[in-house]
């Protein structure tokens, strides 16, 4: 009697599940309070300068502006609220990342997939950009207050949706609560934000019945720049063990909303992927299982003795081929994953060593062919790092999961199980056998240079040079050497040639996620369009946040504002032309007419009207 496999015992509990909220439906329905935010957040939005627009309706009065979701040129307010906010949407993005996300059911044959993907993009975006739009909003009561309702109608159907069918057709049992709970938690925190931001901005509006003056000029960056302005210390600090070896924290430095979003939604995605490929290798694992239990019934049903015996070794050996696979799967999903998680912090560890090398005006430390990068594609860059970055990471755990499962079977295939099956002897010897061919290997190749050294190269020049000089002794010596070595060298060259190539496959892998570094050899760096996309965003934030050009402009403007507020001209009234609400003509008479009034000898020299049109004509 079999045991019913796994994944049929939940298949039969989630077919009599009807949810009546299905999240794909509910996005489309999205939409319609997601334009209206945009619309009311849009309304609100005043515009920095006057436009013909607001001289034929004086109402709007530089309204009706431009809302930004999220600031990618070097922002550092609201960082950690705007990370849960793409952590909120990790669900969607690591379904278009699957099987890519489609607005209609049925998509024509003449579309291409490539524009049906680009449609499922926008509407995600659409649907989300409220959850940005109002963090980063001017009017912070009304975002707050607009952003509350949003997230908790998303909140409400994400977890009835949950409640009615916990279990999928994926994972299985509590399939949705496993991929669900991250967003979950993103907009619990955003929920939370949003009624902190309507509190405070509401009570400081009420204590000093004015907005609160923001600056572009960040503390850090004063900081940072007072620090360089110091002198350095005699004796550095010491280091902790951590500062040493981990991690040093740097008061003087933040990173950008970009990177902090980047990394909070890589990880969560990481943690989705991992979960959906626990699901595939399920399947194959079943799989095996079925072609194990029909070997079982042909060794059952033979009559050969023979062949029952050649039956049930097969069987033994594919029993013990599932069972190291499992295991070995199962450990390297942890290490690979810490891997994948290892780099994202390196990759913000980089940034921050490449962003202070930059500051300082080095680029030593970039391949020549990047040492100057056009506007066009820094610009292109800083749009396209952050989708990259997550994307590299996810193909590169998946990679390098494969590559670390194909070493733990070469392992266990090599050193363990022959252990485990009494052959530890013969392992001993076979192991024994291969690392002799290669010392032999390395021996000849030592060989070489030791004898290089001692036969082949005149004596030192002085006692105190560290190596003698490049100037051949022995010549004759030296060509009979060359000689009967050359037919050696060339089958060590095919040694080494493979060994080449399996260093380069390994290296490549594993830092196919590293998308700071190039995989490209020295040469072909401009190959690699993820290292060029990297190299472009840090030069666009270099451009955008150096503190100390930052700080030089906000000088200019604070003394450009004391000595307007210091002269006093007779013209001071007319300046903040923001307070009226008029247009440009009636405000350029009246400052004629100011003009003439001041100045009595002016109207005498001025051009008569009639003069001018027959000098026109």
């Amino acid at each position: 009697m079999t045991m019913m496999p796994f994944h049929e015992t939940w298949q039969s509990v989630n077919e009599t599940c009807n949810n009546s909220i299905q999240l794909e439906q509910f996005l489309h329905y999205s939409l319609i309070p997601s334009v209206v935010i945009i619309i009311v957040l849009s309304c609100l939005e005043r515009r920095d300068r006057r436009s013909p627009v607001d001289e034929k309706w004086p109402l709007l009065n530089r309204r009706c502006g431009i809302v930004i979701p999220l600031n990618f040129a070097g922002a550092f307010s609201n960082r950690w609220s705007l990370a849960f906010a793409f952590g909120a949407t990790a669900n969607k993005v690591m379904i278009m990342f699957s099987e890519g996300y489609f607005p209609l059911q049925h998509v024509p044959e003449w579309v291409p997939a490539a524009l049906a993907i680009l449609l499922g993009a926008m509407e995600v975006g659409l649907s989300s950009y409220p959850l940005f739009a109002c963090l980063s909003t001017r009017s912070q009561i009304a975002g707050s207050a607009l952003g509350f309702l949003y997230t908790g109608i998303w909140f409400v159907v994400m977890l009835l949706h949950i409640t009615q069918c916990p279990h999928g057709q994926m994972v299985g049992v509590y399939e949705n609560i496993i991929f669900y709970w991250p967003s979950l938690l993103c907009l619990i925190f955003l929920l939370g934000r949003f009624v902190v931001t309507f509190v405070k901005v509401s009570w400081f509006q009420f204590q000093t019945n004015q907005t609160e003056e923001t600056s572009f000029l960040e503390v850090h960056q004063a900081q940072y720049v007072q620090q360089l302005m110091r002198k350095p210390p005699m004796q550095q600090p010491e280091k902790s063990w951590i500062q040493q070896k981990i991690y040093k924290w740097d008061p003087y430095f933040q990173f950008p909303s970009r990177m902090i979003c980047m990394a909070v939604l890589a990880i969560i995605c990481l943690y989705m992927f991992v979960v959906m490929e626990r699901y595939a290798y399920m399947h194959v694992s079943h799989v095996l299982e079925t072609l194990e239990l029909d070997f079982e019934s042909l060794a059952a049903s033979s009559n050969i003795s023979r062949n029952v015996s050649e039956v049930v070794g097969s069987i033994q050996h594919l029993k013990e081929f599932v069972a190291t696979t499992e295991g070995v799967w199962i450990f390297t999903t942890f290490t690979a994953s810490l891997t994948c998680i290892t780099y994202v912090f390196h990759i913000l560890a980089c940034y921050r060593k490449h962003m202070k090398r930059l500051w300082a005006g080095e680029k030593e430390f970039l391949p020549l062919v990047f040492s100057k990068l056009s506007s066009t594609q820094s610009v292109a860059s800083i749009a396209r790092y952050s989708g990259w970055q997550i994307a590299y990471i996810l193909w590169g755990y998946l990679i390098i999961h494969i590559v670390q499962c194909l070493l733990g079977l070469v392992f266990m295939y090599i050193f363990v199980l022959p252990i485990m099956n009494g052959e530890g002897i013969k392992m001993l010897k076979s192991v024994g056998m291969v690392i002799f061919t290669i010392g032999i290997f390395m021996g000849f190749m030592q060989m070489q240079i030791g004898t290089a050294s001692i036969f082949f190269l005149q004596p030192k020049i002085s006692l105190d040079d560290k190596e003698k000089p490049l100037a051949l002794d022995n010549r004759k010596m030296f060509h009979n050497f060359n000689y009967f070595l050359f037919f050696y060298n060339v089958m060590l060259g095919l040694s080494m040639c493979l060994f080449r190539l399996l260093c380069s496959v390994m290296v490549g892998a594993w830092l196919i996620a590293r998308i700071d570094r190039t995989i490209m050899p020295k040469g072909y760096e401009a190959a690699d369009m993820g290292f060029r996309t990297w190299i472009g965003m840090l030069f666009m934030d270099s451009y955008h946040t150096n503190p100390t050009l930052i700080c030089f402009c906000h000088f200019l403007l604070m003394k450009t504002r004391e000595r307007q507020q210091q002269t006093g001209t007779l013209y001071s009234h007319f300046s903040n032309v923001t307070d009226f609400k008029v247009s440009n003509k009636a405000r350029t008479r009246w400052l004629l007419f100011y003009t003439l009034l001041k100045n009595p000898s002016l109207p005498a020299l001025r051009k008569p009207k009639c003069a001018a049109k027959s000098s026109a004509c």
